[in-house]
């Protein structure tokens, strides 16, 4: 396995845990937020209004009564009707229509609401003191409202905002410019006196256009036609009272419907009887003038055998005139143009199966027309479609009844001929008594059509009486008993949710917006370069932490990253080590010191030497002067190194070769042959030699050391480095510019390396010995590699 595969393994394994003390590093923000979260969501639940689901039951049934579901005869033929039965009563239910005349009957045009504070509760189902009475109300005064107070018994003051507007009598009319109202009161108030109302008047076709909306209706399973009706109100009473004058309004029209056909007949038949009874009396008349002209007291005994036989086909022939006659009566009722879309007369026993069912069948789309014209307009296709079968079943109802017609005036010619025959075999009866034979005729064919129809009528009149309903309630309205929303679980649940995100959103952008290095994990994901190690955040000021007597944590680290460059070197001779970074800033002059400070303290000979020509800190940051350096030395035979070395005055084994004054060409001199002259006497002197050189990534200088460096260290720091300015690095290890180069992670705290610890007691922390052992491990595969 390779280093870089051993340093992404390790990084993934630590990905969890450093993840997850990145954000419970900023808890306190998390508490913020559930506290916050969860008390307003506790003030949400306090001052919302509760609201209730109620539901109700019911079985619709077929035509005849029968239910649906059980109509198993006809197998998939009765699924079908049943579901396409189904489909339809679920629109007429949920019309606005039906909706609007459910709270008209519930006297709903008002309603009542207590004032307090946050919310006002509805006063539903005399929970009101006090009753508004309509008498007129303009189209501006819905949705008006305005405020009650209860001033005594006798007295009420009316509020439009805050303001007082006027001061009545109970009982009184008051007249407003949207309407005429009268506010009467409870018959005990007086524990009101004080009281606010709020009273509001509803616009009844907006309320019913809402209530139909909110209105549910589904199946309980696909092969029953059981209805459930579900509805959620604030007040649940008014919920149930809502569904069940639903029901009984929708029970109701369904049997107004259904007898609306029978109540076209009566009316038909009525209208026959008035005609009838009039031509009947003529006719009576008729026949007792004739006798009393006449002097006939019994003609029917005079008329032998024969004038029987004539009575036989003459009997015939007025059953046929009574089929003909109704006929023409059914015929003239459909070509009238006022009843177009009117039901046509049943139950007349007119003996053809072929017109009875053209007849069922158009008032079937009739009552299907009127029950889809309270819910869409006269423009609607499926109306316009239904208008056109019933045009075409009216002119087959037409068309059938003259074919009718025709076959019973063939009859009757046959009839008439045979009565004829007869008739000439008695021409010996006197001409009297065949005038009589004729008027009686006509009155018995008046006679019997009167009969027939008051039969009938009596017959339609009794199947009115016990007109089912079109459905049965199974189980009337019931409120859930508890609201179903808010629900207080769900509310605290997701309040705690977004207590806890947002400050997790929150910490999740700020670090998505911040480019710079800010965990371990940055630097391993952004170069393959091996890391030494990593230094605390100085707290001191101080630009040397490192002396004999310093326990800090700081100086603990500086004393492990000193062991991890000893496994770093691997037997092999490590005397000069180049210190860079990416910009300047970043601590190299820092680390150079104190890494030199950290192996003094082992016997070591060491020297810094300053070869960062544009910007020298390095003996600034130990006190000392900077007149003569290394700049001196390039562009001078006269100087020696002796004249350039200096020491620390914390630590006076520590030796010092400053940059010197500032050149104007610092670019040419790095590139000296002089430089390896130096640094070859220096390594003579000296165990370590470290080159706080500038920052590779700004200038190319720090390249020119390349040739005579052992190691080198790039100084990454956190919180300040960019991300992408880790890709200098990573060119710099795979092309080998830099003889092997290492990462320094400078400036570490606890928000940027969840393992980093303040506190050093005696000996190392649990820290300490980890990353030594880690990084030691990745070191000894590093120079096994």
């Amino acid at each position: 396995m390779s280093e870089l595969d051993f340093q992404e393994d390790n990084s993934e394994s630590l990905d969890i845990k450093g993840l997850l003390m990145r954000y419970l590093r900023y808890w306190y923000l998390f508490v913020i937020g559930a506290a916050f979260a969860l008390t307003a969501a506790h003030l949400y639940l306090r001052y919302s209004t509760p609201v209730y689901s109620v539901k109700a039951t019911i079985l619709i049934k077929d035509e005849s009564g029968a239910d649906l579901a059980n109509s198993g005869l006809f197998g998939d033929m009765a699924l079908i009707k049943a579901n396409k039965s189904f489909s339809n009563e679920v629109l007429v239910i949920k019309s606005k229509g039906l909706m609007e005349r459910v709270l008209t009957e519930l006297g709903m045009e008002v309603s009542y609401f207590g004032e307090g504070r946050i919310k006002s509760p509805e006063l539903y189902g005399g929970r009101s003191p006090i009753k508004a009475v309509i008498a007129q109300l303009d189209s501006a005064g819905l949705g008006k409202s305005f405020v009650v107070e209860v001033e005594d018994n006798n007295s009420f003051s009316i509020y439009e905002g805050e303001n007082k507007v006027s001061t009545h009598k109970f009982g009184e009319q008051i007249k407003k410019d949207y309407g005429i109202f009268t506010i009467v009161a409870d018959s005990d108030i007086t524990n009101d006196r004080g009281r606010r109302i709020l009273v509001r008047f509803n616009n009844l076709g907006k309320m019913a256009n809402s209530y139909s909306r909110q209105l549910a209706v589904k199946s309980v399973n696909e092969y029953a036609t059981v209805m459930e009706l579900s509805l959620t109100d604030p007040v649940p009473a008014k919920g149930k009272d809502i569904l069940n004058k639903l029901i009984e309004v929708y029970n109701r029209e369904t049997i107004h419907e259904k007898n609306l056909a029978v109540t076209k007949t009566i009316q038909f038949i009525d209208d026959r009887l008035v005609y009838l009874t009039r031509e009947l009396t003529d006719v009576e008349k008729d026949v007792e003038r004739y006798m009393q002209d006449n002097r006939l007291i019994d003609p029917a005994a005079s008329g032998g055998m024969y004038q029987s036989t004539a009575h036989e086909y003459n009997q015939q022939i007025t059953e046929n005139e009574i089929k003909l006659e109704i006929l023409k009566s059914v015929e003239s009722y459909l070509q009238k143009e006022e009843n177009k879309y009117e039901l046509v007369p049943t139950s007349l026993d007119i003996a053809d199966p072929t017109l009875g069912g053209l007849i069922a069948n158009f008032n079937d789309l009739q009552n299907q027309r009127r029950r889809l014209g309270r819910s869409v307009t006269e423009s609607n296709p499926v109306l316009h479609n239904v208008n056109e079968q019933l045009e075409i079943l009216r002119l087959n109802i037409l068309e059938n009844i003259r074919n009718i017609r025709e076959g019973l005036l063939v009859k009757r010619r046959g009839l008439q001929a045979i009565a004829r025959q007869f008739e000439s075999q008695v021409r010996q009866v006197p001409s009297m008594k065949r005038e009589l034979t004729d008027i009686s005729r006509q009155q018995g064919i008046k006679e019997g059509l009167y009969l027939y129809l008051l039969q009938k009528r009596e017959e339609a009149a009794l199947s009115q009486a016990i007109t089912p309903s079109n459905s049965r309630v199974l189980d009337p309205a019931a409120s859930s008993g508890s609201p179903i929303e808010p629900q207080a679980t769900n509310i605290y649940l997701m309040a705690l949710l977004a207590g806890l995100a947002i400050p997790f959103a929150g910490i999740f952008l700020r670090d998505m917006l911040n480019d710079t290095v800010q965990e371990l994990r940055n630097v391993e994901k952004g170069t393959s370069t091996p890391i030494l190690g990593e230094i605390g955040h100085n707290e001191s000021g101080k630009m040397l932490v490192i002396t004999q007597e310093s326990r800090s944590s700081s100086a603990e680290l500086f004393r492990l990253l000193r062991a991890n460059l000893q496994f770093a070197a691997g037997g092999k001779e490590n005397k000069v080590i180049l210190v860079t970074s990416s910009m300047s800033g970043e601590g190299k002059t820092f680390f150079s010191l104190n890494l030199a400070a950290s192996l003094v303290m082992t016997g070591k000979r060491v020297i810094v030497l300053g070869f960062d020509l544009r910007k020298p800190k390095l003996t600034q940051g130990v006190n000392l002067p900077n007149n003569i350096g290394i700049t001196n030395y390039l562009i001078s035979d006269t100087v020696q190194i002796e004249d350039l070395i200096q020491f620390a005055p914390e630590m006076p084994e520590l030796a010092i070769i400053g940059s010197g004054p500032i050149p104007p060409n610092p670019a040419e001199l790095m590139m000296l042959p002089k430089i390896g002259t130096l640094l070859d006497e220096l390594k003579a002197s000296f165990d370590y030699i470290i080159l706080d050189s500038s920052p590779v990534g700004q200038v190319a200088d720090t390249l020119a050391l390349a040739p005579y460096i052992d190691s080198s260290l790039y100084i990454v720091r956190y919180n300040y480095t960019h991300k992408k300015q880790l890709q200098i690095i990573d060119d710099l290890y795979k092309s080998r510019k830099l003889k092997h180069p290492m990462i320094v992670l400078n400036d570490a705290k606890k928000s940027n390396s969840y393992g980093y610890s303040y506190g050093y007691g005696y000996g190392y922390g649990n820290y300490y010995e980890e990353e030594s052992k880690g990084l030691g491990s990745k070191l000894r595969k590093l120079v096994k590699g």
